[in-house]
Protein backbone atom coordinates (compact mmCIF):
# COMPACT_ATOMS: atom_id res chain seq x y z
CA UNK A 1 0.00 0.00 0.00
CA UNK A 2 1.09 3.56 -0.60
CA UNK A 3 2.71 5.41 2.41
CA UNK A 4 0.63 8.45 1.72
CA UNK A 5 -2.49 6.46 2.39
CA UNK A 6 -1.51 5.98 6.09
CA UNK A 7 0.26 9.33 6.68
CA UNK A 8 -2.85 11.40 7.37
CA UNK A 9 -4.43 8.98 9.92
CA UNK A 10 -1.09 8.57 11.71
CA UNK A 11 -0.62 12.35 12.02
CA UNK A 12 -4.14 12.69 13.33
CA UNK A 13 -3.51 10.07 16.04
CA UNK A 14 -0.20 11.73 17.02
CA UNK A 15 -1.89 15.16 17.27
CA UNK A 16 -4.65 13.76 19.42
CA UNK A 17 -2.12 12.18 21.74
CA UNK A 18 -0.18 15.42 22.06
CA UNK A 19 -3.37 17.29 22.91
CA UNK A 20 -4.30 14.75 25.58
CA UNK A 21 -0.80 14.97 27.08
CA UNK A 22 -0.89 18.76 27.14
CA UNK A 23 -4.26 18.83 28.87
CA UNK A 24 -3.18 16.22 31.43
CA UNK A 25 0.06 17.99 32.31
CA UNK A 26 -1.40 21.51 32.44
CA UNK A 27 -4.42 20.60 34.55
CA UNK A 28 -2.66 21.28 37.87
CA UNK A 29 -3.28 23.67 40.71
CA UNK A 30 -0.74 26.48 40.46
CA UNK A 31 0.82 27.65 43.67
CA UNK A 32 -0.13 31.18 44.67
CA UNK A 33 2.61 33.68 44.04
CA UNK A 34 4.13 34.96 47.25
CA UNK A 35 3.25 38.59 48.03
CA UNK A 36 5.88 41.21 47.34
CA UNK A 37 5.62 42.27 50.97
CA UNK A 38 3.88 40.46 53.82
CA UNK A 39 0.55 41.99 54.84
CA UNK A 40 0.45 44.29 57.82
CA UNK A 41 -0.66 42.52 61.01
CA UNK A 42 -3.44 43.97 63.10
CA UNK A 43 -2.46 44.78 66.70
CA UNK A 44 -6.09 44.61 67.87
CA UNK A 45 -8.36 41.64 68.55
CA UNK A 46 -11.24 43.41 66.81
CA UNK A 47 -10.40 46.06 64.31
CA UNK A 48 -11.64 48.21 61.49
CA UNK A 49 -9.28 48.12 58.53
CA UNK A 50 -8.99 51.06 56.20
CA UNK A 51 -6.68 52.68 53.70
CA UNK A 52 -5.29 56.02 54.78
CA UNK A 53 -3.64 58.73 52.74
CA UNK A 54 -1.07 61.00 54.36
CA UNK A 55 -1.78 64.71 54.45
CA UNK A 56 -0.09 67.70 55.99
CA UNK A 57 -1.38 69.20 59.19
CA UNK A 58 -2.98 72.03 57.18
CA UNK A 59 -4.57 69.54 54.76
CA UNK A 60 -2.50 70.55 51.73
CA UNK A 61 -3.36 74.16 50.85
CA UNK A 62 -3.73 74.60 47.09
CA UNK A 63 -2.53 78.13 46.31
CA UNK A 64 -3.72 79.84 43.12
CA UNK A 65 -3.93 83.36 41.76
CA UNK A 66 -6.87 85.71 42.16
CA UNK A 67 -6.13 87.40 38.83
CA UNK A 68 -5.24 85.68 35.55
CA UNK A 69 -2.02 86.80 33.94
CA UNK A 70 1.49 86.01 32.76
CA UNK A 71 3.82 84.62 35.42
CA UNK A 72 6.96 86.76 35.52
CA UNK A 73 8.74 85.12 38.45
CA UNK A 74 8.63 82.11 40.79
CA UNK A 75 10.32 82.58 44.15
CA UNK A 76 10.09 79.05 45.60
CA UNK A 77 10.85 75.45 44.75
CA UNK A 78 9.71 72.02 45.93
CA UNK A 79 10.71 71.23 49.48
CA UNK A 80 11.38 74.85 50.42
CA UNK A 81 10.01 76.02 53.76
CA UNK A 82 8.10 79.29 53.75
CA UNK A 83 6.45 81.50 56.31
CA UNK A 84 3.09 83.17 56.07
CA UNK A 85 3.35 86.21 53.81
CA UNK A 86 6.44 85.04 51.91
CA UNK A 87 6.36 85.64 48.16
CA UNK A 88 5.61 82.52 46.11
CA UNK A 89 5.26 83.94 42.60
CA UNK A 90 4.46 87.15 40.74
CA UNK A 91 2.03 87.81 37.89
CA UNK A 92 2.74 90.56 35.35
CA UNK A 93 1.62 93.92 36.80
CA UNK A 94 3.17 96.43 34.38
CA UNK A 95 -0.10 97.88 33.13
CA UNK A 96 -1.38 98.36 36.68
CA UNK A 97 1.91 99.91 37.78
CA UNK A 98 1.63 102.46 34.97
CA UNK A 99 -1.93 103.25 36.00
CA UNK A 100 -0.80 103.57 39.61
CA UNK A 101 1.72 106.22 38.56
CA UNK A 102 -1.05 108.18 36.87
CA UNK A 103 -3.33 107.90 39.93
CA UNK A 104 -0.58 109.03 42.25
CA UNK A 105 0.08 112.07 40.05
CA UNK A 106 -3.62 112.93 40.23
CA UNK A 107 -3.48 112.54 44.01
CA UNK A 108 -0.47 114.84 44.24
CA UNK A 109 -2.26 117.43 42.12
CA UNK A 110 -5.38 117.26 44.31
CA UNK A 111 -3.35 117.54 47.50
CA UNK A 112 -1.47 120.54 46.09
CA UNK A 113 -4.80 122.22 45.27
CA UNK A 114 -5.99 121.75 48.87
CA UNK A 115 -2.71 123.15 50.18
CA UNK A 116 -3.01 126.15 47.84
CA UNK A 117 -6.53 126.92 48.98
CA UNK A 118 -5.60 126.59 52.65
CA UNK A 119 -2.58 128.91 52.16
CA UNK A 120 -4.70 131.77 50.81
CA UNK A 121 -4.33 134.69 50.88
CA UNK A 122 -0.85 134.97 49.46
CA UNK A 123 1.14 137.72 51.18
CA UNK A 124 2.08 139.32 47.87
CA UNK A 125 -1.58 139.56 46.78
CA UNK A 126 -2.67 141.87 49.64
CA UNK A 127 -0.66 145.09 48.93
CA UNK A 128 -2.07 145.60 45.40
CA UNK A 129 -5.66 145.45 46.68
CA UNK A 130 -4.84 147.69 49.61
CA UNK A 131 -3.40 150.20 47.15
CA UNK A 132 -6.54 149.93 45.05
CA UNK A 133 -8.70 150.67 48.12
CA UNK A 134 -6.57 153.73 48.87
CA UNK A 135 -6.87 154.89 45.26
CA UNK A 136 -10.66 154.45 45.38
CA UNK A 137 -10.93 156.44 48.60
CA UNK A 138 -8.77 159.24 47.19
CA UNK A 139 -10.92 159.30 44.08
CA UNK A 140 -14.02 159.53 46.26
CA UNK A 141 -12.56 162.47 48.19
CA UNK A 142 -11.65 164.19 44.93
CA UNK A 143 -15.15 163.68 43.54
CA UNK A 144 -16.75 164.99 46.72
CA UNK A 145 -14.44 168.06 46.72
CA UNK A 146 -15.36 168.90 43.14
CA UNK A 147 -19.06 168.49 43.91
CA UNK A 148 -18.70 170.72 46.96
CA UNK A 149 -17.00 173.45 44.90
CA UNK A 150 -19.76 173.30 42.32
CA UNK A 151 -22.48 173.47 44.95
CA UNK A 152 -20.71 176.39 46.69
CA UNK A 153 -20.84 178.65 43.63
CA UNK A 154 -23.34 181.43 44.37
CA UNK A 155 -23.79 182.48 40.81
CA UNK A 156 -25.64 179.58 39.21
CA UNK A 157 -24.76 180.92 35.82
CA UNK A 158 -21.07 180.15 36.48
CA UNK A 159 -21.67 176.38 36.27
CA UNK A 160 -24.20 174.54 34.21
CA UNK A 161 -26.77 172.19 35.61
CA UNK A 162 -25.30 169.39 33.50
CA UNK A 163 -21.90 169.82 35.10
CA UNK A 164 -23.44 169.74 38.55
CA UNK A 165 -25.28 166.47 37.78
CA UNK A 166 -22.12 164.96 36.30
CA UNK A 167 -20.18 165.69 39.49
CA UNK A 168 -22.95 164.20 41.58
CA UNK A 169 -22.81 160.96 39.56
CA UNK A 170 -19.01 161.00 39.80
CA UNK A 171 -19.32 160.98 43.61
CA UNK A 172 -21.73 158.04 43.50
CA UNK A 173 -19.42 156.13 41.13
CA UNK A 174 -16.44 156.80 43.43
CA UNK A 175 -18.42 155.57 46.43
CA UNK A 176 -19.30 152.34 44.58
CA UNK A 177 -15.65 151.88 43.58
CA UNK A 178 -14.61 152.20 47.23
CA UNK A 179 -17.20 149.61 48.29
CA UNK A 180 -16.07 147.19 45.54
CA UNK A 181 -12.36 147.51 46.30
CA UNK A 182 -12.92 147.13 50.04
CA UNK A 183 -15.06 144.00 49.39
CA UNK A 184 -12.35 142.45 47.20
CA UNK A 185 -9.74 143.14 49.88
CA UNK A 186 -11.96 141.57 52.55
CA UNK A 187 -12.57 138.51 50.32
CA UNK A 188 -8.84 138.08 49.76
CA UNK A 189 -8.06 138.37 53.46
CA UNK A 190 -10.80 135.83 54.30
CA UNK A 191 -8.94 133.15 52.31
CA UNK A 192 -10.49 130.33 50.26
CA UNK A 193 -14.20 129.59 50.39
CA UNK A 194 -15.00 126.64 52.67
CA UNK A 195 -17.02 124.96 49.93
CA UNK A 196 -14.04 125.15 47.54
CA UNK A 197 -11.81 123.57 50.17
CA UNK A 198 -14.38 120.81 50.79
CA UNK A 199 -14.63 120.10 47.06
CA UNK A 200 -10.84 119.94 46.71
CA UNK A 201 -10.60 117.62 49.73
CA UNK A 202 -13.26 115.35 48.22
CA UNK A 203 -11.24 115.16 45.00
CA UNK A 204 -8.17 114.32 47.09
CA UNK A 205 -10.04 111.53 48.86
CA UNK A 206 -11.24 110.08 45.54
CA UNK A 207 -7.72 110.24 44.07
CA UNK A 208 -6.27 108.55 47.17
CA UNK A 209 -8.90 105.78 47.06
CA UNK A 210 -8.16 105.18 43.37
CA UNK A 211 -4.43 104.93 44.13
CA UNK A 212 -5.02 102.52 47.00
CA UNK A 213 -7.30 100.38 44.83
CA UNK A 214 -4.64 100.04 42.13
CA UNK A 215 -2.02 99.30 44.80
CA UNK A 216 -4.23 96.50 46.15
CA UNK A 217 -4.67 95.09 42.63
CA UNK A 218 -0.89 95.09 42.19
CA UNK A 219 -0.42 93.38 45.56
CA UNK A 220 -2.92 90.69 44.54
CA UNK A 221 -0.61 89.83 41.64
CA UNK A 222 2.06 88.87 44.18
CA UNK A 223 0.93 85.43 45.36
CA UNK A 224 2.04 84.93 48.96
CA UNK A 225 2.03 81.99 51.34
CA UNK A 226 -1.17 81.87 53.44
CA UNK A 227 0.42 79.62 56.09
CA UNK A 228 3.75 78.54 57.50
CA UNK A 229 4.69 75.33 55.75
CA UNK A 230 6.62 73.49 53.05
CA UNK A 231 6.19 73.67 49.28
CA UNK A 232 4.96 70.21 48.31
CA UNK A 233 4.46 71.04 44.62
CA UNK A 234 5.35 73.98 42.41
CA UNK A 235 3.42 73.89 39.15
CA UNK A 236 4.27 77.40 37.98
CA UNK A 237 7.04 78.49 35.63
CA UNK A 238 8.05 81.95 34.49
CA UNK A 239 6.46 82.68 31.12
CA UNK A 240 3.39 80.49 31.70
CA UNK A 241 -0.11 81.95 31.85
CA UNK A 242 -1.80 81.54 35.21
CA UNK A 243 -5.58 81.15 35.12
CA UNK A 244 -7.59 82.33 38.12
CA UNK A 245 -9.82 79.64 39.58
CA UNK A 246 -7.97 76.75 37.94
CA UNK A 247 -8.40 73.36 39.61
CA UNK A 248 -4.65 72.71 39.33
CA UNK A 249 -2.83 74.59 42.12
CA UNK A 250 0.15 76.75 41.21
CA UNK A 251 1.78 75.91 44.55
CA UNK A 252 0.76 73.20 47.01
CA UNK A 253 1.64 74.00 50.62
CA UNK A 254 1.51 71.90 53.74
CA UNK A 255 2.54 72.07 57.38
CA UNK A 256 4.75 69.01 57.88
CA UNK A 257 5.44 69.51 61.58
CA UNK A 258 2.69 66.94 62.23
CA UNK A 259 1.29 64.58 59.62
CA UNK A 260 -2.35 63.58 59.29
CA UNK A 261 -3.78 60.36 57.93
CA UNK A 262 -7.19 60.54 56.26
CA UNK A 263 -8.67 57.07 56.63
CA UNK A 264 -11.56 55.78 54.52
CA UNK A 265 -13.87 53.53 56.55
CA UNK A 266 -16.39 51.60 54.50
CA UNK A 267 -19.95 52.64 55.27
CA UNK A 268 -20.74 49.06 56.27
CA UNK A 269 -18.15 49.38 59.07
CA UNK A 270 -18.88 52.99 59.99
CA UNK A 271 -21.29 51.97 62.77
CA UNK A 272 -18.44 50.13 64.50
CA UNK A 273 -16.21 53.17 64.73
CA UNK A 274 -16.03 55.15 67.95
CA UNK A 275 -14.35 58.58 68.03
CA UNK A 276 -11.15 58.47 70.05
CA UNK A 277 -10.42 54.81 69.35
CA UNK A 278 -6.78 53.78 69.19
CA UNK A 279 -5.23 53.13 65.80
CA UNK A 280 -2.03 51.82 64.27
CA UNK A 281 -0.63 52.81 60.88
CA UNK A 282 1.70 50.66 58.77
CA UNK A 283 3.88 51.75 55.89
CA UNK A 284 2.94 49.95 52.70
CA UNK A 285 5.70 47.65 51.52
CA UNK A 286 7.23 47.25 54.97
CA UNK A 287 4.97 46.05 57.77
CA UNK A 288 7.84 46.53 60.24
CA UNK A 289 7.46 50.30 59.92
CA UNK A 290 4.49 51.24 62.07
CA UNK A 291 3.40 54.00 64.37
CA UNK A 292 0.52 54.55 66.79
CA UNK A 293 -1.94 57.18 65.59
CA UNK A 294 -3.68 59.91 67.58
CA UNK A 295 -7.33 60.65 66.92
CA UNK A 296 -8.00 64.15 65.55
CA UNK A 297 -11.56 64.31 64.30
CA UNK A 298 -14.27 62.76 62.14
CA UNK A 299 -15.58 64.39 58.98
CA UNK A 300 -19.29 63.83 59.68
CA UNK A 301 -20.31 63.32 56.06
CA UNK A 302 -20.29 59.96 54.31
CA UNK A 303 -19.09 60.49 50.74
CA UNK A 304 -18.29 58.40 47.66
CA UNK A 305 -14.92 56.71 47.79
CA UNK A 306 -12.24 58.61 45.92
CA UNK A 307 -8.91 57.35 47.20
CA UNK A 308 -8.19 53.99 45.56
CA UNK A 309 -5.57 51.49 46.70
CA UNK A 310 -5.11 49.75 43.35
CA UNK A 311 -6.28 46.36 44.61
CA UNK A 312 -8.01 44.42 41.81
CA UNK A 313 -10.72 43.28 44.25
CA UNK A 314 -11.33 46.75 45.64
CA UNK A 315 -14.87 48.08 45.52
CA UNK A 316 -15.21 51.53 44.05
CA UNK A 317 -19.01 51.80 44.09
CA UNK A 318 -19.16 52.43 47.82
CA UNK A 319 -19.32 55.30 50.26
CA UNK A 320 -16.89 55.93 53.08
CA UNK A 321 -16.64 57.76 56.37
CA UNK A 322 -13.42 59.77 56.57
CA UNK A 323 -11.58 59.80 59.89
CA UNK A 324 -8.45 61.84 60.55
CA UNK A 325 -5.62 60.67 62.79
CA UNK A 326 -2.18 62.18 63.31
CA UNK A 327 1.39 61.11 64.05
CA UNK A 328 4.77 62.76 64.41
CA UNK A 329 6.56 63.59 61.17
CA UNK A 330 9.72 61.94 62.58
CA UNK A 331 8.00 58.66 63.42
CA UNK A 332 8.06 57.15 59.92
CA UNK A 333 9.95 57.72 56.64
CA UNK A 334 6.85 58.67 54.68
CA UNK A 335 5.71 61.50 52.44
CA UNK A 336 2.53 63.47 51.89
CA UNK A 337 0.27 61.67 49.43
CA UNK A 338 1.54 58.22 50.40
CA UNK A 339 -0.95 55.53 51.40
CA UNK A 340 -0.86 53.58 54.65
CA UNK A 341 -2.59 50.49 55.99
CA UNK A 342 -4.48 51.48 59.13
CA UNK A 343 -6.15 49.36 61.77
CA UNK A 344 -8.56 51.02 64.22
CA UNK A 345 -9.46 49.37 67.49
CA UNK A 346 -13.09 48.25 67.65
CA UNK A 347 -13.55 46.77 71.14
CA UNK A 348 -17.04 45.52 70.49
CA UNK A 349 -18.69 44.10 67.46
CA UNK A 350 -21.91 45.79 68.48
CA UNK A 351 -22.93 49.34 67.92
CA UNK A 352 -23.82 51.77 70.66
CA UNK A 353 -27.05 51.03 72.37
Amino acid sequence: MNFRTYALPVMAVLGMGAAVYTVRTSDRDLAAAPPIAPPSPSPFERQIAGAGIIESRSENVAVGTAVSGLIVGVAVQEGQKVQRGDLLLRVDARSLEAELGQRRAELASAEAEVARLRALPRAEDVPPLEARVTTARVGLEDARAKLALAEAVSDKRAISAEELVRRQFAVRAAEADVVASEAELAKLRAGAWAADIALAEARTTAARAASERIAVEIDRLSVRAPIDGTCLQVNARAGEFAVAGSSAPLVLLGDLSVLHVRIDIDESDAWRFRPGSGAQGFVRGNSQLASPLTFVRVDPYVMPKRSLTGDTLERIDTRVLQVIYSFSADALPVYVGQQMDVFIDSPSGRGKQ
